[in-house]
């Protein structure tokens, strides 16, 4: 069987704010409906800032490996390339990447016109929200600056 590689390189990723190891590229927001459709990066051996999914996410892992840890840093699951997994809302984690590769992760939001994530501090205190609305307003800026 034949390997094949994911070529991210015509992706215009973006950071998302002050999050470090993470970048992200939107794919679609259906307006109607509330979902988006988004790539996310997560850097290779690094962890993402603690945080709790608001919404239901189906992710599909298209490069690397997906690492989900507890909020303590301590590894719960990886899912290889290829998984997918229907996750409602829920417990707090961290993601990340496998210890050579950036993961690349397609998440399907399926939300409300409202809460996406809660952004946590290493004490679980909440420091930012994600909303519907701010997925939306990210896409949009992103169509207008397309070239970038």
């Amino acid at each position: 069987m034949a390997v094949h590689i994911f070529d991210d390189s015509h992706i215009a990723w973006r950071k998302l704010g002050d999050i470090e190891h993470l970048l992200y590229s939107i794919l679609n927001v259906d307006e109607e409906h509330f979902i988006v459709d988004v790539l996310f990066k997560f850097a290779a051996n690094e962890k993402i800032v603690p945080h709790r999914h608001m919404i239901h996410n189906n992710t599909f892992v298209v490069q690397g490996e997906h690492r989900i840890y507890e909020p303590d840093g301590t590894l719960k699951e990886m899912r290889p390339v290829g998984s997918y997994k229907s996750s409602p809302a829920g417990d707090v984690h961290r993601e990340g990447g496998g210890p050579t590769q950036d993961v690349i992760v397609l998440f399907n939001m399926r939300g409300t016109n409202g809460p996406f994530y809660e952004v946590l501090d290493d004490d679980q205190n909440v420091i930012a929200t994600l909303t519907y609305a701010d997925f939306r307003d990210l896409y949009a800026s992103q169509l207008n600056n397309a070239s970038d």
